[in-house]
């Protein structure tokens, strides 16, 4: 009995396990990298870019961010067909452009509202679009503001065609001629103007133009499908860094605005960068829940005008239908910001 005992209490003792070790390190989970296409001097999105270069938000969402800068939407499209970047911050018409392109590129979310205008010098004797008959209006052909400049023309009554002299003129060509001044009412043989922000914003707020008619772009975030099936789930994870973001640069937007300024090295003054981002209402909403990344079905439908007007300016080679090529399901239900749960990278 004495034996079985002595057996019994030596196969049920052992040696206490040792504590945890309170220097022990916490493995670090993988983080997935992406490379996101930017455009360096494009404002609003711009801020978000830089809120996500330095902040953990996209880290938070399991990323490891490369970030590729482009000076304009052309050669972003060209990156992306190259293969150098998974996810793109653009325009409506560059966006369908790409689709048009490569099948395995969709929208994954709305990225901002962006501004475009229609302007003549300050001493015009034009007040509206419907005075510009028989008038030279310059506009960068194939851009948003061409397609806005024109449908301003037309709500006015006229045809863009016949009752107008509409000339291809590139935004920096435009922004030197108005630049020399004006004379008359005319910039050289050039009655009205057409461009986007921050450029449109800042010929404003130095009072060199007169605004006759604005409208309001859909920018979008485009992103590789083969990516998001290498990494699953990956399109709502980018987006919810996006709502993030927002929710950041809603918080502490003269920050945003500074690390921008200079990250661009733009010469704009900061009220240029308030004012080209004024239609964009994430920066207004009375809370956070309130911030949105999805599109709406205005917004949708303004991409399908824009693709119509592609096909119609021979930007495209055939019609494209916008709604199939939206990943709705990326921007539903996302988590709402908390901006004070982000944290600063060194």
């Amino acid at each position: 009995m004495l034996l079985a005992l002595l057996t019994f209490v030596s196969c049920t003792t052992s040696e206490p396990l040792p504590e945890p070790s309170a220097e022990a390190e916490v493995e670090e989970p993988t983080l997935q990298p992406i490379r996101i296409g930017w455009q360096t001097t494009w404002a609003t999105q711009g801020q978000l870019a830089v809120i996500l270069m330095k902040t953990d938000i996209l880290r938070q969402s399991g990323f490891e961010p490369e970030f590729v800068g482009f000076s304009y939407g052309g050669p972003l499209n060209e990156g992306a067909l190259a293969g150098e970047v998974d996810v793109l911050f653009t325009a409506d018409q560059p966006a369908i452009a790409l689709m048009s392109r490569a099948e395995d590129w969709q929208v994954v979310g709305r990225l901002m509202y962006n501004r475009v205008g229609t302007f003549v010098p300050p001493e015009s004797s034009v007040q509206t679009p419907a005075e510009l008959t028989g008038k030279t209006v310059a506009i960068p052909f194939g851009a948003a503001a061409h397609r806005e400049t024109l449908s301003a023309i037309r709500a006015a009554g006229l045809d863009p065609d016949a009752d107008v002299n509409a000339v291809n003129l590139g935004l920096q060509e435009l922004i030197s001629v108005i630049g020399a001044g004006s004379e008359e009412g005319r910039w050289g043989t050039i009655d009205a103007g057409s461009a986007w922000d921050p450029a449109y914003a800042d010929l404003e707020h130095r009072e060199v133009v007169r605004t006759i008619a604005s409208g309001v772009v859909t920018s979008v975030v485009v992103m590789d499908q083969d990516f998001v099936v290498t990494n699953p789930d990956a399109d709502r994870r980018f987006m919810t860094a996006m709502r993030e973001a927002y929710g950041w640069y809603r918080a502490h937007t003269p920050q945003a605005n500074q690390w921008f300024k200079a990250e661009s090295k733009l010469p704009f003054d900061v009220e240029v960068l308030d004012l080209a981002a004024s239609v964009e209402p994430n920066l207004k909403v009375g809370k956070a829940s309130d911030i949105r990344v999805s599109l709406t079905e205005e917004d949708i439908a303004g991409m399908q005008a824009a693709a119509d007007f592609m096909v119609e300016a021979q930007l495209l080679k055939a019609p494209v239908v916008v709604a199939p090529l939206i990943r709705t399901e990326a921007t539903t239900d996302l988590p709402v910001p908390s901006p004070g749960s982000v944290q600063l990278l060194e």
